[in-house]
């Protein structure tokens, strides 16, 4: 007969903690998680290479709600803080469980 154990978190294991890149502090690396937005700022987005799975760093953020100035495999890329808003990232920092 196999038992089957019920799935229980462990006290170690931490959960991702998923934000928008806009949340991120300067100098952050994050994995992009998702992109929340229209057919056409996806496409645009992907254009620049940022899709889900795509490692990036926060560079710069210019003040009073200015663009955002990140680094996507290796290139420097300015994009406005609206469109940073809809892309949610996956921090190397982790919540307890």
């Amino acid at each position: 007969m196999i038992e089957l154990e019920p799935k229980i978190a462990k006290k170690n294991q931490k959960t991702p903690l998923i934000k928008c890149l806009t949340e991120c502090e300067e100098g952050e690396e994050t994995f992009i998680k998702s992109v929340r937005c229209g057919h056409k700022a996806k496409r645009r987005l992907a254009n620049l290479g940022l899709v889900p799975g795509t490692k990036i760093k926060k560079r710069k953020a210019a003040p009073f709600r200015g663009p955002l100035k990140i680094i996507v495999k290796g290139t420097n890329l300015v994009i406005g803080r609206g469109l940073a808003n809809k892309i949610m990232v996956e921090c190397d920092k982790a919540c307890d469980s």
